[in-house]
């Protein structure tokens, strides 16, 4: 990464075969300093850019996926505003997310790319589309939604009135100042894996408490029901069965509205990128796969009409 700024730090512990790679700091033009982890891949391989879940990091959502998604693609994962060491922001903004990555690819010499949103990285994923779809060959949405408005829970749970990290719910505990956000980094902590709890803490004591909670409130407002049907590139939703924090009526009811997308279930909860990567990972890795696979077969079906 030439255009890198900063120290490099020191990836997490590997266990059971998962390896996160060591981040760095990387300076956005007009934009800030965010954090990326990266893994190459075979040579040509496409890009894969991981956009992880509320209250997460690039690390901690996808520390057990790095190294099989290594095996075919290039993997880039990024800290969204305000988690971990991202950009520090005054208000949290989908849409300025969803521009960080484009920016982030600009950094990284990345043309086009596959987008992974997980949770909150699917609506991240969703407006990269909408804002920048010239550089989006596909999309894999995992245990997330078109809008996250419905019945009274959903909105309880998505309006800010709790922290919503990780499929952890905690209301009352976080203040708009932040007080209370270390006993919560602990109760999250704790859902990881043992080997990785002390590493985890360390990432989640790098959120900006605030932003965290804007960050609640603006998944709360999100909807991409007026446009979302116009998705022109493969999509795979990877549904999580047993999904509390994101019903599974919902992720079906994203499957069901973009014309292109395949479904792809997963027996689990919100949390079974943590608890049960080895359900999640192999699923992942399927997606991503077809999505690319598809995307690759539109390309050279256009070309042949093109030239026919």
């Amino acid at each position: 990464m030439d255009n890198a700024a900063g120290p490099v730090w020191e990836p997490a512990p590997a266990r059971h075969g998962w390896f996160v790679p060591a981040g760095r700091a990387v300076e956005l033009p007009g934009r800030g300093r965010t954090f990326v982890r990266e893994l190459g891949g075979p040579e040509g391989a496409p890009t894969a850019i991981l956009l992880h879940g509320l209250a997460a990091t690039g690390g901690l959502n996808w520390f057990a996926s790095f190294r099989p998604l290594s095996e075919r693609y290039r993997v880039v994962a990024l800290d969204h505003r305000g988690h971990g060491r991202g950009i520090r922001t005054r208000r949290f903004r989908l849409a300025d997310c969803a521009d960080d990555v484009a920016a982030v690819a600009d950094a990284l010499g990345v043309e086009r790319f596959l987008a992974v949103g997980y949770s909150m990285g699917g609506p991240i994923a969703q407006l990269l589309w909408w804002r920048h779809r010239e550089r989006v060959d596909g999309l894999v949405l995992c245990a997330t939604s078109r809008n996250f408005r419905g019945s009274v829970g959903d909105r309880v749970r998505f309006a800010g009135l709790g922290l919503l990290g990780l499929g952890l719910a905690v209301p009352g505990v976080v203040t708009a100042s932040g007080r209370g956000w270390s006993t919560v980094a602990n109760l999250v902590a704790a859902r990881m894996p043992e080997s990785l709890r002390g590493w985890a803490w360390r990432e989640l004591a790098g959120h900006d408490p605030r932003s965290v909670l804007q960050a609640a409130e603006a998944i709360g407002r999100f909807s991409s029901h007026a446009w979302i049907e116009s998705i022109d590139v493969p999509v795979a939703v990877v549904a999580t069965a047993q999904d509390e924090l994101v019903p599974l009526r919902r992720q079906l009811k994203l499957a069901r509205s973009i014309p292109t997308a395949v479904l792809h279930p997963v027996d689990g909860d919100h949390m079974v990128v943590a608890r049960s990567p080895g359900s999640f990972v192999p699923a992942l890795v399927e997606a991503c796969d077809l999505v690319v696979q598809r995307a690759n077969d539109w390309s050279a079906r256009a070309t042949r009409s093109d030239t026919a």
